[in-house]
């Protein structure tokens, strides 16, 4: 029984050898027309997968480059006269502005979206905004969500607030 195998086996090796092969065609030759389909259309999944990778590589280096256009625009020494606007605002700035403030600049300095912090900390995307623009007084366990979203305590959160209300008051 094994020598007939080996048999058919070698007779098998010896056909294949004494056939012309063609180039790019001598796997696809013995598919079925179905399977043939099948390649074709993995080969298509194959090339659509690369061009959304490139596609989304594309667009993470053009948030980069917007990223740090604009942290160097911030990095940038403000005029004096913006010093004197900021002072005429602190008198008028109430607390939830200036933890809205603090928030908003948390979460981009991080490069987070809205809809990233929102989804972490289980608040509603509207709220969010809300709160950060001063529109909205957030309570404290909405708060300490929130700044656990953003990678800091509570308590460092309100630091950060008090230390932005003491620099407009200067």
């Amino acid at each position: 029984m094994d020598t007939m195998t080996l048999t058919n086996e070698q007779t098998d090796v010896n056909t294949l050898a004494t056939r012309p092969v063609q180039a790019g065609n001598a796997r696809v030759r013995d598919l079925t027309p179905v399977q043939r389909r099948a390649v074709m259309f993995a080969q298509q999944q194959v090339l659509r997968a690369r061009e959304a990778k490139r596609a989304k590589a594309e667009r993470q280096a053009a948030l980069s480059r917007m990223w740090q256009a604009e942290d160097a625009e911030q990095t940038k020494p403000r005029a004096s006269s913006r010093k004197h606007e900021s002072a005429a605002e602190s008198k008028d700035m109430s607390l939830r502005e200036a933890i809205g403030h603090v928030l908003r600049d948390l979460r981009t300095r991080d490069h987070k979206t809205l809809r990233e912090v929102s989804e972490k900390a289980g608040v509603s995307l509207g709220y969010l905004s809300e709160v950060e623009r001063g529109q909205k007084e957030a309570s404290s366990e909405l708060l300490a969500s929130i700044a656990e979203s953003l990678g800091l305590s509570t308590a460092q959160m309100l630091r950060m607030v008090a230390d932005y209300l003491d620099s407009l008051e200067v």
